[in-house]
């Protein structure tokens, strides 16, 4: 078996990913997760109306929070590693100063929402929560269109959540401290598609 180490040799550094990042078209979102670039697919209406709906919730239950959409992130062991969470929930304010990508320190939780590609089982379910862990987000959200539940990652310990659970579209879905939320989510029944 390979080694962990050699498995996972980036293609490229850091700063390299960051400068094609930065002269990416408009049209393709980029993200680098265990040293390897990822085409993010661009987002459609319902994947849209889900985080709207959210930053709504969000807003409503505590005001001086907001979900700021498609944030860059410094992600991983390290902060080696690039992601653009669909959503990140932080005090209002959080992105000030910040260049195009922000440290993980102060985010209360991540979001992500599955679109339709190839590679939405690897990326959203298998690497984003090692490496949402692995820069200490405490609470991380997976609204799985696919089998249309909604999965709370929390308690980050070396790189990984200790604690998950996954519920169907239309439960009640308890989002832990610090997000301290109940989410009601039946509207999403009428999203996933």
């Amino acid at each position: 078996m390979t080694p962990r180490t050699e498995q996972y040799r980036p293609q490229m550094s850091v700063e390299e990913f960051e400068e094609l990042a930065r002269h990416a078209p408009e049209t393709v979102r980029l993200e680098f997760i265990n040293g390897r670039v990822q085409v993010k697919a661009v987002t459609e209406g319902n994947h849209d109306q889900i985080i709207a709906w959210l930053q709504r919730l969000c807003m409503q239950h505590r005001p001086e929070r907001w979900l700021y959409g498609d944030r860059g992130m410094k992600v991983e062991s390290y902060r080696k590693g690039r992601a653009r969470p669909d959503g990140v929930l932080a005090p209002f304010g959080f992105t000030k100063g910040h260049g195009d990508w922000s440290e993980a320190t102060g985010v209360l939780m991540a979001v992500e929402v599955t679109s339709y590609d190839s590679d939405t089982h690897r990326r959203d379910r298998v690497e984003k929560p090692d490496a949402y862990a692995a820069a200490g987000i405490p609470v991380y959200l997976l609204i799985d269109r696919d089998d249309r539940s909604v999965g709370v990652f929390n308690q980050p310990e070396d790189g990984r959540y200790r604690h998950a659970e996954k519920l169907p579209f239309g439960a009640a879905v308890e989002l832990p401290d610090p997000v301290g939320i109940t989410l009601g989510t039946e509207p999403l029944k009428d999203l996933a598609d």
